[in-house]
């Protein structure tokens, strides 16, 4: 149970894709600062205008650490940007700013998926976190007790396992419109304010923010396929495994 070959294929599968595609914003990224924006805006101040012309007052902008750490705090209002991007003027540094303020207003908005996202905080970090226990404590259940899939309070156990992992699985599918929302935000402001000229400058932030978006899908991929084994694990899907 605990040294499953197939759990494990799953496992060194996950992290590569994570590293592949880490490797990937972290090689567009340091690519984009090497490209200055016309404008001259540091990071702070791309996001500050993007605020200010979205009509948004009531949230602060400060510098925080460590490398491509940027977030947004809806629950203080705080704007999150890492050294490189606060004071970078750089594609890169304007491209992530705009972005994190792009999740700014949608919470302004009442965005209906960043909302929703929201709400599932709890129960998604629960269930990635006590989920696979459940299955694999109700799994031995039914393995020790001799019952047959479908009955028992292992089964029960295992099942209401897979249903505290599927709100995890939930939770990376709807951050995941929820961050291209966010990019395709920071692109049009960009556009709009004339931050970032078009070709180069704007072609460089495209590709950033691609790339930092292909980190959810890539989250999203590896929750459903580990929910998927899971649910095998729990024998909802081809019967019981031990």
């Amino acid at each position: 149970m605990f040294f499953d070959p197939v759990y494990m294929i799953i496992l060194v599968v996950s992290l590569a894709l994570s590293g592949i595609i880490s490797a990937i914003v972290s090689s567009r990224f340091k690519a984009g600062q090497k490209v200055q924006i016309a404008s001259g805006l540091t990071g702070a101040e791309v996001a500050s205008a993007i605020l200010a012309d979205a009509g948004i007052f009531d949230v602060r902008i400060q510098e925080t650490h460590g490398f491509l750490s940027d977030f947004y705090n809806p629950m203080d209002k705080t704007l999150n940007l890492s050294k490189d991007v606060y004071h970078g003027r750089s594609a890169s540094a304007a491209g992530v700013a705009a972005h994190e303020v792009g999740h700014a207003i949608q919470h302004a908005e009442n965005f209906f998926p960043m909302w929703l996202r929201s709400a599932i905080v709890p129960v998604a970090n629960l269930g990635s976190n006590l989920g696979p226990w459940l299955v694999i404590i109700g799994a031995v259940l039914m393995g020790a007790q001799g019952v047959a899939s479908g009955s028992g309070f292992g089964y029960t156990l295992a099942i209401a396992g897979v249903v505290l992992f599927a709100a995890s699985t939930f939770f990376t599918l709807v951050t995941v419109p929820v961050e291209f929302d966010a990019s395709s935000r920071a692109k049009n402001r960009l556009q709009h304010l004339s931050i970032v000229q078009p070709g180069k400058e704007y072609d460089t932030i495209s590709g950033v923010l691609f790339a930092a978006g292909l980190t959810y899908v890539a989250a999203a991929i590896t929750s459903i396929i580990q929910l998927i084994y899971w649910a095998w694990k729990a024998g909802l899907l081809g019967g019981r495994r031990d």
